[in-house]
């Protein structure tokens, strides 16, 4: 089975024009062409297209696109790869979407907007490829399932309490407490039952996080530059790291 031109055109939301065009360049010939002059696309021709206009959207221009296609045979795992990369896509806008949520309420609320809340899902970075990798598919799944079914405010009421809880985890760094002190342990106690609070989290049978997360989280924390930020610093996450590692030791 085949379909002309206007046809692909049609469906595609495209032009007969671009088809032509992408013709030109090399990027689509046509599978055949008919008596009448006019060309005629089969199915493997439409999976091409599809890819190209996945690519496209992805930001590649033709030259680029031509290199991904000649450099890629197997379209079926191609197409599987461009999927995962329209899932990404899909939960960044969720992002996206939950952080211009909070924006408009917190400002209905008259309250002060934080810049760290703002911009989730702006950027590319993506931690889902991390999370499976050191606690599994099943773990990101859970806490992304749990995230998205919150509400704009009650995502808000958990971002202040995450929040504070980091702003008084430097507080705490910066008065120089001692990381087995009362107070560094009541905070540790707070970070564990926050954790605790997140779907996802490895469990053991009594339901709580394993120690070894834990610990784990709290060495991350020091060699990550991205969650030291979370507590000023490298300073300030070696002082959490060394207060969750001793309340991690009565576990």
């Amino acid at each position: 089975m085949d379909w002309s031109i206007q046809q692909i055109a049609k469906h595609a939301g495209t032009t007969s024009r671009t088809l032509r065009h992408y013709d030109d360049v090399g990027l689509l010939p046509p599978s055949r062409i008919g008596d009448n002059g006019y060309r005629y696309y089969d199915e493997r021709a439409l999976v091409r297209l599809q890819r190209i206009l996945l690519l496209r959207d992805l930001g590649l221009g033709i030259p680029a696109i031509l290199d991904v296609l000649e450099g890629s045979a197997d379209d079926q795992a191609a197409l599987t790869t461009h999927l995962a990369l329209l899932r990404e896509e899909r939960h960044r806008l969720d992002r996206q979407i939950a952080s211009v949520e909070l924006t408009i309420l917190t400002m209905e609320g008259g309250e002060q907007l934080m810049a760290e809340n703002m911009f989730d899902g702006f950027d590319h970075t993506q931690y889902r490829e991390e999370v499976e990798q050191r606690w599994g598919a099943q773990a990101y799944a859970d806490s992304d399932r749990w995230w998205r079914s919150k509400s704009a405010e009650e995502k808000a009421q958990w971002q202040r309490a995450q929040a504070q809880l980091a702003s008084d985890w430097a507080d705490a760094a910066a008065q120089g407490l001692d990381p087995r002190s009362d107070a560094a342990q009541a905070l540790a106690r707070r970070h564990y039952d926050w954790l605790t609070g997140i779907p996802g989290t490895p469990q053991t049978d009594a339901g709580l996080p394993l120690p070894a997360y834990v610990t784990g989280l709290a060495e991350m924390y020091v060699a990550d530059p991205r969650f030291a930020a979370n507590y000023g610093g490298e300073q300030g996450a070696t002082f959490v790291r060394d207060a969750i590692l001793a309340f991690a030791e009565g576990l």
